[in-house]
């Protein structure tokens, strides 16, 4: 179990971060929330990988709109996090990864994120210097920003049903993007690696986090 503690960005604004894992591990990864906040989900996907030896930072992104955060998965709960997302600028949110790296300083570093954070980590692969891997779980930004230069190895998931990420986005982002790993699950939804969703997929999620796992020890040694 980890603890929440106090982060300051470039700009002097200071945000809560969910931390968790050995303060003395050689490697480290920030996790990127979805648009419910570090909630539940997102703490415990951070337990897992500090379970595995790495120390993570979970930063509380919304915190700029609107402090602790925590939604659930109803149809108001999204409608709520998206009003909040919209009030962020993709500047104030990569201040906020680029301080959560810095607390890990020292450290090889990957990212991860799932939904809203799955397009973050795109960015923190693209817009950042700080990350030597990038995992981005189903980001429905990403096709968006598909033609951005990666300086670390991506990998991607993404659901074959997702509504919000259609194939052909897909299909763009693979064209754009001939050495990212872009992994499509058949039949999976989105949210699909979330166990609170009810569009949660175990034999999906298993294989990408086996994937993600891989590849950060490939990736961070």
């Amino acid at each position: 179990m980890g603890e929440t503690i106090q982060l300051k960005a470039a700009d002097g604004f200071s945000f809560s971060a969910y931390v968790a894992g050995p303060a003395n591990a050689t490697k480290g990864i920030v996790v990127v929330q979805e648009i419910f906040g570090v909630n539940h989900h997102i703490r415990d996907m951070a337990d897992r990988f500090a379970a595995l030896g790495y120390a993570v930072v979970a930063p509380a992104l919304f915190d700029r709109a609107q402090q602790n955060v925590e939604l659930g998965y109803t149809q108001d709960d999204i409608g709520k996090g998206r009003d909040i997302r919209m009030k962020l600028s993709d500047s104030q949110v990569m201040q906020d990864i680029e301080a959560s790296a810095a607390h890990l300083s020292g450290k090889k570093l990957g990212i991860v994120g799932y939904c809203f954070g799955g397009t973050v980590a795109w960015w923190g692969a693209t817009r950042t210097n700080k990350f030597a891997a990038s995992s981005c779980w189903y980001g429905g930004g990403i096709p968006g920003t598909k033609n951005e230069s990666a300086n670390c190895p991506v990998q991607m998931h993404f659901g074959e049903l997702d509504a919000s990420i259609p194939m052909t986005d897909v299909d763009a982002v693979r064209a754009a993007q001939a050495k990212v790993e872009v992994y499509v699950y058949n039949g999976a939804q989105h949210g699909f690696g979330c166990d609170e969703r009810g569009s949660y997929s175990q034999p999906d999620y298993e294989l990408a986090q086996q994937r993600t796992v891989d590849f950060f020890a490939k990736h961070l040694g």
